[in-house]
């Protein structure tokens, strides 16, 4: 057995909190004792019925229509959660509650280049009230679907409560997402309504970019309006569009629609190693529910607490921020870039505005280290009580930085979840220690287990992340996917029944986890998850590239992101020079800057499985120095030869 890590943070035995209220009532309402975190952790997910039902009723979900039962169906995929209930995500924000009285400050809005604004819950169920009107005009209704390219603004935040308000749909992408990527996630959906900005402030820069919302409007036939936010000028329009000023104009009265436990909240996507991106469907009472627990209980967030977490609206983290108004709190939304004009700027923000719970992704947590910040000495953090740190596995270093740079007291809540299930399967809580290096426990309700390749449990060894129970937010469905095929073999293929996450995982004799990357080939850059499939679609796009492979070289445990290697097939007579800025350029603009590959290489072909997959995991595996025999069987490829380049890569060092 390893030896164990130091304890870097200690919770207060006497500290009372949500957490043990609910620990409390389950005791005196369920007749269950549990005496510490862990057996209440095995509670949950031995008795899910009767942990969801606690969660539903001490945490105050507003039902319409009461449930019949907690579980219709149990097995996944497929689970059926409290059938015959209806309610609405935008009642649960925004209805009268602790915290939510007129005069409570419900959203503090920073953006990088000093502009910023305060709103009260008042305020807020006004301007969603307006916004709400507005929409009905337009013809919003149940089901439609309004999408995003917006930043992480309060007008985007006022307009998602509206649309789901009504029991529309939503879905967002940042505005600085290439044209190709948004398009590939909104034309699946066919969206009714365009909701965007003029442009956006990053890194000093202001980007006009109603050129692209020109463009994507004449891509998506299915449109009635598109409304645009004058975001850096006050007085920019757009021939065809409608204000967000006569949107808005008409006061209404706030009203929600009475929606299934299961219609659709929002559309989030994660896409895989083929075909455009997955589609992936929460619904309204999965995410009520998963968000209130996640919030409440396992960080004790409420009344009076200041909720931060650095996203943007492509990152379902901009979705799981946003749940501060669930249970009262003030969200506090940045838009901008997090490293300008230096490192300190969201630190400063923090104390600005008296930051309860921080939260950010490891790669900033690792960038601070390495520029010898210490935000302790430059600001006053003393509101701030917790850390997040989300996106990567966090190091042992980060760990230590947390700890000694912004203080002792403040609880390091190191998490790991995904889009998929827009929450975290494992993470902190307020009655667990932190260890160096690990993640605290599993979150309440998800049974978080390492599974080897035969599907048998491991304990303190590396295996696959998988969920042996369902969840509420797991998804309903995935776009298009009507008989559930997609879904089934994005999770279930490989141990049916169970849910298999696409991480590397060890489970410790403490219960604690570390994550230690990505199993599968999907690409993790800069806290920004996107599928190879993006990718080749650009890069195979030009003619000079006959066949393409894309690696992101982080090893297991890294602190630091690896390169990302993209692998060239080119035409006859075309060399890498004749092609690589071009590339360069198409994926900045079309994807992102994150996903602007660190090396091209020229190879003769890309090695490819007997059914035509392309080898993006064994060949990830052999750059990492794993032994060929035991990255892939030769046998089962169509062209052996093609591994030749990746081994001798791997040999020289790369």
């Amino acid at each position: 057995m390893a030896e164990i890590p130091d304890v870097l943070w200690t919770p207060d035995s006497q500290r009372s909190g949500p957490l043990a209220e609910f620990t409390s009532w389950v005791r005196e309402h369920r007749g269950v004792d549990a005496p510490d975190y862990a057996a209440l952790h095995t509670w949950s997910v031995t008795d899910i019925e009767g942990f969801w039902s606690a969660v539903a009723e001490f945490l105050g979900v507003r039902f319409h229509d009461r449930p019949r039962a907690v579980l219709g169906r149990r097995e996944m995929p497929g689970t059926e959660w409290f059938p015959g209930a209806t309610l609405n995500y935008a009642e649960h924000a925004l209805a009268d509650g602790p915290g939510r009285a007129d005069g409570d400050l419900a959203v503090v809005f920073a953006r990088e280049d000093g502009l910023e604004r305060e709103v009260t819950y008042g305020e807020l169920r006004d301007l969603v009230g307006r916004t709400r009107a507005g929409l009905v005009r337009i013809g919003v209704g149940r089901g439609d679907r309004v999408v995003a390219l917006a930043p992480n603004s309060v007008e985007t935040l006022v307009t998602f409560l509206a649309a789901a308000s009504l029991g529309a749909t939503w879905s967002s992408c940042s505005p600085d997402f290439g044209a190709r990527a948004v398009h590939d996630r909104f034309a699946q959906i066919e969206p009714v309504v365009l909701f965007a900005v003029d442009g956006y402030v990053y890194g000093g820069k202001r980007f006009d970019i109603r050129a692209n919302v020109d463009a994507l409007r004449a891509q998506l036939p299915s449109l009635k309006a598109t409304v645009l936010v004058p975001y850096l000028d006050a007085d920019a329009t757009l021939d065809g569009v409608v204000a967000w000023a006569d949107l808005t104009a008409e006061p209404a009265p706030l009203a929600f629609e009475s929606v299934r436990f299961d219609h659709p909240l929002w559309v989030l996507y994660s896409s895989g190693t083929t075909g455009l991106p997955k589609g992936i469907v929460h619904g309204h009472g999965g995410i009520v529910c998963e968000h209130l627990k996640a919030l409440r209980l396992q960080m004790e967030l409420g009344p009076g607490e200041r909720f931060f977490w650095f996203t943007t609206t492509g990152w379902m983290m901009w979705n799981f921020l946003i749940g501060g108004l669930l249970v009262g709190a003030t969200v506090v939304l940045f838009d901008g870039n997090p490293g300008h004009p230096d490192l300190g700027a969201l630190w400063r923000l923090a104390d600005r505005h008296r930051v309860t719970y921080f939260g950010t992704s490891a790669p900033f947590i690792q960038a601070s280290l390495k520029s010898g910040l210490r935000p302790r000495e430059q600001n006053d953090l003393a509101a701030l009580r917790a850390i997040g740190s989300t996106g990567a596995p966090l190091s042992v270093e980060g760990f230590r930085w947390v700890g000694n740079a912004i203080g002792d007291h403040v609880q390091i809540c190191s998490v790991s979840g995904g889009t998929d299930v827009c929450a975290a399967f494992v993470g902190s809580a307020p009655n667990v220690p932190v260890w160096l290096g690990e993640i605290s426990c599993a979150s309440l309700g998800a049974a978080v287990v390492a599974y080897d390749e035969k599907g048998e449990e491991l304990v303190d060894e590396v295996g696959e992340l998988v969920i042996t129970s369902p969840m509420p937010s797991m998804p309903v469905a995935f776009w298009s996917d009507p008989d559930g095929t997609r879904l089934r073999e994005a999770y279930f293929d490989e141990f049916p029944g169970v849910w298999r996450h696409g991480d590397w995982v060890r489970l410790t004799p403490r219960g604690s986890y570390v994550i230690y990357g990505r199993s599968d080939s999907t690409l993790n850059r800069g806290g920004v998850r996107m599928g190879t499939a993006d990718f080749y679609a650009v890069v195979e796009g030009f003619d000079e590239v006959l066949d393409s492979l894309v690696i992101d070289t982080t090893e297991l445990g890294a602190g630091d992101e690896g390169a990302l290697l993209c692998f060239l097939v080119l035409a006859d007579g075309v060399a890498l020079e004749d092609v690589e800025p071009g590339l360069r350029r198409a994926l900045r603009t079309e994807l992102s800057p994150r996903h602007v590959p660190d090396r091209f290489v020229v190879v003769d072909a890309v090695p490819r499985t007997l059914n035509g997959k392309k080898c993006e995991v064994p060949v990830k595996k052999i750059l990492a120095g794993v032994a060929p025999d035991k990255a892939v069987s030769r046998g089962a490829l169509q062209n052996p030869d093609a591994l030749d380049p990746f081994l001798t890569l791997a040999a020289g060092g790369w």
